[in-house]
């Protein structure tokens, strides 16, 4: 669809998809979910206020039309156009955009990288997770002339999910900061994952796009193919960040370089790192009355479950299952449990049901709520704790109690 009409002439657009959160003037676009339909709140966003609703309803819209006052725009799927949209304005701002994607640790690279170009660039940046087939569109669509660069990141959980984003942020130049077992119920296997993250080399080789990889990482380089490359290794956890685990090592590799690339040196990258502080469940430490915390359970699966398990050195450990495994459901909690077992863990409590089919010694809660029980009647002191498990376990909710 030409756009135009819209864009022309604007440094800014202002699109919003909540009738519960509209700035005068801002234009509506009515989606649909499982649970609700956007096209029964149009006509309110327009008495609120909104400048113009995007609607697949053809009965919504003739009301509005009837309504005589009001601008409706009908469409066949309120979601593409709303796609279709946000890559018209990225194209309208034709700036840089850096894609990421990765099994682990993009979203903290995300931020990471923010940091670093932020010291030298107006950088516009994905917003908490808004990294699906919506949020993805909607971060272009707050792109504005005054920025310069802009980092988008990419979510996925099943394959065509990357192609799909890729296709409507049309990055310059991208980054896949790993590739693990996660989301193996919906991609099939890891086979399955790589084939998937890989969609954004795809794209930079089919538009003469480049990466920036870890060479160290023999996955990636089997991924980019002969894509061009600007490397970085996986190194060492340079001292003074507030960052926890050496895992963070390559996260922290991965936004120098590409701070570099665009010209900021090392020294001040690291600077803006060191400065950088983990919010929102991630690779976080908390010092409480009576514990300290490692704090991940923003996400986990197979391979950052591992790697936080390799990295931390304390007494305790929360953990809560890692879901959407499907078939290797069973056999990743086992890894998980002979890990503990190996390590001679001092003290484990596990939250989810997917641990009571393994060999686990531990006491096993079905949820966050019978673990708070238990620890009400059982506080722990005195510890080094590390919490991590699925968002789904809610395990941020123990957190008072420690």
């Amino acid at each position: 669809m030409d756009w135009s009409f819209l864009i022309e002439g604007r440094d800014a657009i202002c699109v919003s998809t909540d009738s519960r959160n509209l700035p005068e003037g801002c234009i509506f676009v009515a989606l649909k979910g499982e649970t609700f339909d956007g096209n029964t709140f149009a006509l309110k966003a327009l008495e609120q206020g909104a400048s113009m609703a995007i609607v697949d309803d053809e009965t919504v819209y003739n009301s509005i039309q009837q309504a005589g006052e009001y601008s409706a725009l009908l469409v066949e799927n309120s979601l593409l156009a709303l796609q279709d949209l946000a890559r018209a304005w990225r194209r309208h701002w034709g700036k840089t955009i850096i894609g990421i994607t990765g099994t682990n640790g993009k979203t903290t690279t995300k931020e990471l990288l923010a940091a670093v170009l932020s010291t030298k660039y107006n950088t516009h940046y994905t917003q908490g997770n808004l990294n699906n087939s919506i949020g993805v569109p909607l971060t272009l669509l707050q792109l504005t002339a005054a920025h310069e660069l802009a980092i988008v990141e990419m979510g996925a959980s099943h394959p065509g999910d990357i192609k799909e984003l890729v296709d409507i942020a049309e990055p310059n130049c991208g980054l896949i900061t790993n590739v693990g077992k996660a989301h193996l119920q919906g991609f099939g296997s890891f086979e399955g994952v790589m084939k998937t993250k890989a969609e954004l080399y795809d794209y930079l080789h089919e538009h003469d796009g480049f990466c920036f990889r870890n060479t160290d990482n023999p996955h990636l380089k089997q991924m980019a193919g002969d894509l061009q490359t600007v490397a970085y290794t996986t190194g060492s956890m340079p001292e003074g960040t507030q960052l926890v685990g050496a895992y963070n090592s390559e996260n922290i590799q991965a936004a120098l370089c590409v701070g570099e690339y665009f010209g900021v040196s090392r020294e001040a990258g690291l600077e803006a790192i060191r400065a950088y502080v983990p919010s929102n469940n991630r690779s976080q430490r908390m010092v409480t009355e009576r514990n300290t915390l490692i704090v991940d359970a923003y996400n986990a699966n197979p391979t950052s479950m591992q790697a936080a398990i390799n990295a931390f050195k304390g007494e305790a450990y929360i953990l809560g299952a890692m879901r959407e495994l499907g078939d290797y459901s069973h056999t990743e909690h086992q890894n998980i449990v002979n890990m503990l077992l190996e390590r001679k863990a001092d003290q484990v409590l596990l939250v989810g049901d997917e641990y009571r089919e393994t060999t686990a010694p531990y006491p096993i809660f079905s949820n966050v709520d019978d673990l708070i029980e238990q620890l009400k009647a059982h506080p722990i002191s005195a510890c080094t704790i590390l919490i991590k498990g699925s968002r789904s376990n809610k395990l941020e909710k123990i957190l008072p109690m420690l």
